[in-house]
């Protein structure tokens, strides 16, 4: 793998040499003929896990995010009928800001969101009515990448690390430095959730979402990564 600069850097990447900065913004940003598509984020560390995901679906557009650490409530945020705005990746919703910015094509964006989740003592209740305890949650993120992309069905994916922290009630925050990331950008006609490898275990963390077409993603936090459980 090829390593990048240091996060902040005014130079590019080795593997952005050579590349069309203006064709690769175009390709990072919103494709207007596609009838779906999404920009899905993750990061991990020991003890803690992200998520964070949107995906534009006609005329609205469905958010999702989560915070997951051993011995703690999941910390899940859905919002499915988000009103579309002049910028695609602004998401203003009930009680939901969140905002997705391209600071470098295929090398820096900023995540960041302020809102209230729910607090589930069991994931599983993340798939049906998904009633907790409102808690106050803000990301404020930065993801640099660690690789090229690469495709996957309908989009690509890169390697990555994330820098920031994520402000929680009762917490001093939780930072985030040089923690493993991956995102997503995929676009189609019909888009299912992100294949995963499968968790060999599912004795890890968890976070589960079900989204309205009747797909379900149910995810657990392992050692190498976000994991597919096996339902």
């Amino acid at each position: 793998m090829t390593e990048p600069d240091a996060p902040g850097s005014s130079h590019p990447a080795p593997w952005v040499d050579g590349r069309n900065r203006v064709a690769d913004l175009a390709l990072e940003l919103r494709h207007p003929d596609a009838g779906h598509e999404e920009w899905l984020f993750t990061s991990w560390m020991p003890g803690l896990g992200v998520i964070s995901g949107y995906r534009i679906v006609g005329r609205v557009g469905w958010y999702w995010a989560a915070v997951v650490r051993p011995g703690e409530p999941l910390i899940h945020v859905t919002d499915w009928a988000v009103p579309l705005r002049s910028d695609p990746l602004l998401v203003k919703g009930d009680g939901l800001w969140a905002d997705h910015t391209c600071d470098s094509p295929m090398q820096q964006w900023t995540v960041v969101n302020e809102t209230y989740a729910t607090a589930l003592d069991d994931p599983d209740e993340a798939i049906g009515r998904a009633y907790g305890d409102p808690t106050a949650v803000a990301f404020d993120l930065e993801w640099y990448a660690t690789d090229a992309p690469q495709p996957v069905g309908g989009g690509y994916t890169q390697a990555g690390v994330v820098h920031g922290v994520i402000e929680l009630a009762g917490t001093a925050g939780l930072h985030l430095e040089e923690a493993p990331a991956q995102r997503w950008h995929r676009w189609g006609d019909h888009l299912k959730p992100v294949l995963l490898p499968e968790a060999f275990a599912h004795v890890g963390v968890r976070a589960p979402f079900a989204f309205p077409d009747g797909t379900v993603a149910d995810w657990a936090l392992t050692p190498d990564g976000w994991r597919a459980r096996r339902r």
